[in-house]
């Protein structure tokens, strides 16, 4: 574990406020299990935008809303900015090579990505465990992020299992 300053600290040991580092946090953190998501939309010429997120919550039943974080220099976040509105694809199991595409840099993620426009024309993946499609209710800037709290208009569920991250790599549920 890694305590003040990138020192290495005693398991249990509590870190004093405010002198975490990012790589201590960045440890800490990989220890939560998340699902993962593409989050995809729209750029300004309607052509489909996506990346890999599992920064992606509920937040509300009534009225329904979600919300995903996306690095404030993303391509997608400007998509989402353009459109007003995402798709929050849940990945199954069967779709690593799905997050691969997605997280990565390749100029066409859609290349080879079975998928069709939603109730908004925004892209949903083919496949995927469960969808959820979002107007922009809020955008709040916070540190490197910007979280997008979404409306959601519309929900579809697949069948399968769940792909997982944990400790930096894709997981499955035994």
């Amino acid at each position: 574990m890694i305590g003040v300053a990138g020192t290495p600290c005693e398991r249990g040991r509590r870190t004093p406020i405010g002198t975490i580092d990012p790589e201590g946090l960045r440890d800490i953190l990989r220890r939560f299990a998340a699902g993962v998501t593409v989050i995809t939309s729209l750029n300004q010429q309607e052509r489909p935008a996506g990346m890999t997120a599992t920064a992606f919550t509920s937040v509300s039943l009534e009225p329904p809303q979600v919300l995903v974080c996306v690095n404030a220099g993303a391509r997608t976040r400007q998509a989402i900015e353009s459109h007003a509105g995402f798709v929050v694809n849940i990945l199954s199991a069967e779709q690593e090579h799905v997050a691969r595409r997605f997280a990565s840099s390749a100029s066409d993620k859609f290349e080879g990505i079975a998928w069709h426009p939603g109730m908004t024309g925004a892209p949903v993946l083919d496949g995927a465990l469960a969808t959820v499609e979002c107007r922009v209710a809020q955008a709040i800037e916070a540190g490197s992020h910007v979280i997008y709290v979404g409306s959601v208009l519309d929900g579809r569920l697949g069948s399968g299992r769940p792909l997982l991250y944990f400790e930096g790599a894709y997981r499955l549920l035994s």
